[in-house]
């Protein structure tokens, strides 16, 4: 199992660590990464090396957006961040079809997805919101 480092109270917080979407995503990436360690030597390249880029993209789309000075910019890189995280549902499918996980696996999987892609939506609707100045 992988450690998350905790921050002390005399740190600097980005912004986008204060985003609980992106708490979440560093989370759930612990799980692929151990998932994924599970997984045959032959897909290092493949399946493995894939879900962990996609996965870790969640994270980095989100800490980018951030940065930008404009809702629209910020928008982007969130549906940016949902693209990925769907790219790693589907590589999560394609890991059960080849019997890496198990069906219970792929089920909790599906959970976590299910309550980032809620997140990062919410967030993607807020930010849609302040370009409309609703």
């Amino acid at each position: 199992m992988h450690r998350l480092r905790t921050m002390s109270d005399s740190e600097f917080t980005f912004p986008f660590e204060k985003l609980r979407v992106w708490q979440d995503a560093r989370r759930w990436i612990c799980t692929i990464y151990s998932m994924t360690s599970r997984f045959p030597k032959g897909e290092a390249f493949n399946l493995t090396s894939q879900m962990q880029r996609a996965s870790v993209s969640v994270a980095t789309n989100l800490a980018e957006g951030t940065a930008r000075t404009s809702p629209k910019d910020q928008a982007h890189f969130t549906q940016i961040a949902y693209s990925s995280l769907m790219e790693t549902a589907c590589l999560t499918i394609l890991a059960a079809d080849q019997a890496y996980i198990t069906e219970a696996d792929l089920a909790g999987h599906r959970k976590e997805i299910a309550g980032l892609s809620n997140q990062l939506n919410a967030l993607h609707r807020s930010q849609l919101a302040r370009i409309s100045g609703r």
